[in-house]
């Protein structure tokens, strides 16, 4: 999704859901949610989603939207995130895949390159002005400037702490390629070190922006062949550099670098 170029869809978006909620049935909510407020009834809600029927229509255009690299982009990833945390279209992981489409937008506008900024952390530090925000912005008229000038803010404060997580990154890069050395001599693989080109190390300089792959997303970004990427994906599993994500029937559906994702949990808890 972050290449400049692609087209994004509604089916894009449903499978980046679907890799960070891989436990929920793959696809659109088809049912009427709620969030906030007393009680198990939307009667009393505190933010009610638009029906199940609008959310196709409403995601499409979405997609549409997050496609479009034109203008600022981080009013743009405001605008977008603003959007789909409206229109709410999961029973579940909303908040998560808004925040990946935040990283999404920045990467294909080339905004971010190497490096996820802790945007969460920022969140999670003012969740009551989040929350304002969000609810200002859905009223009618809505408050747009103040959420894209509120949203800016946290951009920019958590780009100051990616600044100190791109240092710990390249540290835990150096450690990680370590590791597959010793897995691989270990298990007498001649070399132990990778050849420069080779797809293991090209997997490797793509952790820091890339946490979560699948061997269709490594086999298009590295112009590798599915074979090859899935080969080189299960050796840094079994070497314990990725960690796997299995679907209901156990079947792994993607590989995620765990301690990558951890160093940033461990920024945000930081903050």
């Amino acid at each position: 999704m972050a290449e400049h170029a692609r087209t994004i869809t509604t089916d894009d978006i449903v499978d980046l859901q679907h890799i960070i909620e891989p436990r929920l049935e793959r696809g659109l909510r088809r049912e009427q949610n709620w969030g906030g407020g007393p009680g198990w009834s939307p009667l009393r809600a505190a933010f009610v989603p638009p029906p199940e029927t609008e959310v196709p229509r409403l995601v499409g255009d979405l997609a549409r939207f997050v496609t479009d690299t034109r203008g600022n982009p981080v009013v743009r990833a405001a605008i977008a995130h603003a959007q789909f945390e409206t229109i709410h279209p999961f029973i579940d992981g909303n908040g998560r895949t808004g925040r990946a489409l935040i990283h999404t937008i920045l990467r294909r506008a080339d905004v971010l390159r190497n490096v996820l900024i802790p945007i969460s952390a920022v969140f999670a530090d003012d969740t009551d002005s989040y929350i304002a925000g969000l609810t200002a912005y859905r009223a009618d008229p809505p408050a747009l400037d103040d959420w894209v000038i509120g949203f800016a803010r946290a951009v920019e404060k958590a780009a100051g702490s990616a600044v100190k997580l791109a240092d710990d990154v390249t540290d835990l890069d150096r450690e990680i390629y370590d590791r597959l050395v010793a897995y691989r001599r270990g298990r007498r693989v001649n070399p132990a070190a990778p050849r420069r080109d080779a797809v293991l190390l090209r997997i490797l300089d793509t952790l820091a922006s890339d946490p979560v792959l699948t061997a269709e997303s490594v086999s298009a970004q590295l112009s590798a062949s599915p074979q090859a990427a899935h080969r080189a994906l299960t050796e840094l599993a079994n070497a314990g550099v990725l960690g796997r994500t299995k679907d209901q029937r156990g079947r792994p559906i993607c590989w995620t670098a765990d301690c990558h994702l951890a160093l940033v949990a461990v920024t945000e808890r930081g903050k």
